[in-house]
């Protein structure tokens, strides 16, 4: 009986929240029987009634992007959050961001590719929570913002068209990106300038485009 009891109350616990360590699990179980707890958890699996996430940490959910939750300090980011931000769009894999020392690199979660990356602690800002729909409910994850999306999205080398650099330009607010790059050394700072160039670059061309045949006219 004692042991039907704590299932239900586990049952419960699940329910109540998108992802559940093990650590958390310990709290309903009696200090003498805590290995129980393990034996639960795998009939659990078992059964189908949770999903393991990464070590330690289940869910009811079939979302890779709970994996945010199993590394902390950490955000969602770069091609992730251009999805998310609406800057492009296309469907991209979760994309993390920590400064934890785990295994970086790609690994699967619910059939998806993860990407996991390590970050020094000096540049863990620049990331709110906003609200995310999770299948029945509503919740609220990690995203780095317009800003540092642009900077990590630099800072991990990775590529960024025409058509996107013109989104940042629309969407980004100039005076949080320069508060955000006065924590970089010059040298990078320097490097996110250039690429705000190459988003300058097209608009004076359009601009000149648009422009020339009334400044030969009144030449």
């Amino acid at each position: 009986m004692g042991k039907i009891k704590y299932i239900d109350k586990i049952r419960k616990f699940f329910k109540e929240s998108p992802i559940v360590d093990i650590n958390s699990l310990k709290k309903y179980i009696p200090h003498k029987n805590k290995k129980y707890i393990y034996l639960l958890i795998s009939n659990l699996l078992k059964k189908k009634e949770i999903k393991k996430i990464t070590r330690g940490y289940y869910t009811l959910y079939d979302d890779a992007s709970l994996i945010v939750y199993c590394f902390k300090p950490s955000y969602l980011g770069l091609q992730n959050a251009l999805s998310f931000h609406n800057l492009w769009e296309q469907e991209t894999n979760p994309s993390v961001i920590t400064t934890g020392n785990i295994r970086t690199g790609l690994r699967k979660v619910f059939n998806r590719n993860v990407n996991i990356r390590r970050i020094n602690w000096k540049y863990m800002f620049g990331f709110e929570y906003y609200k995310y729909p999770l299948e029945d409910r509503d919740i609220y994850l990690p995203y780095s913002d317009i800003e540092k999306t642009f900077i990590d999205m630099i800072y991990f080398r990775q590529y960024l068209d025409e058509e996107t650099l013109m989104e940042f330009e629309e969407k980004m607010n100039r005076k949080k990106l320069k508060s955000y790059l006065n924590k970089y050394p010059k040298k990078f700072q320097l490097k996110v300038m250039a690429n705000l160039n190459k988003i300058q670059q097209p608009k004076m061309k359009e601009l000149w485009d648009n422009k020339k045949d009334e400044i030969w006219e009144n030449a």
